[in-house]
């Protein structure tokens, strides 16, 4: 029971781990797009960090044997392996993919973008929103 009880746990851990995380975009298939990126990225990304980390840990923890007691050395390994980004959020992809003028799309007179893309004025021939 005690086995049966742990691997729910993992596997609630796992799943709310990997869930995406609330995303918001103006078009129903951007969004969806955006979650499914995000969700098959931290797939790959969460355990992948889980697995930087152990192995940062053994060779932090064997630096400091092998070098005598050498405590910055191992504290720089263990900082380098322990830094973010644990996994991927929707802004850490938009900021990944950059500007991406074909996703911009015009409303009202103005270009609206990304957070990562500043918004700029339509061009003087556009029709207005009046």
């Amino acid at each position: 029971m005690k086995r049966i009880t742990a691997a729910f746990a993992g596997l609630t851990v796992g799943i709310a781990l990997l869930a995406p995380l609330p995303v918001r975009a103006a078009d129903p298939i951007e969004t969806a797009g955006v979650v499914t990126g995000v969700t098959a990225g931290n797939t790959i990304a969460v355990p992948a960090k889980a697995l930087s980390v152990s192995v940062g840990f053994i060779a932090g923890a064997l630096s400091f044997i092998l070098t005598g007691g050498n405590a910055d050395l191992t504290r720089q390994i263990w900082s380098d392996v322990t830094e973010g980004p644990w996994y991927i959020s929707p802004a850490l992809a938009r900021r990944a993919v950059g500007e991406r003028p074909e996703l911009e799309k015009r409303t009202a007179g103005m270009v609206e973008a990304t957070p990562a893309v500043e918004t700029q004025p339509a061009p003087a021939d556009a029709p207005s929103a009046r």
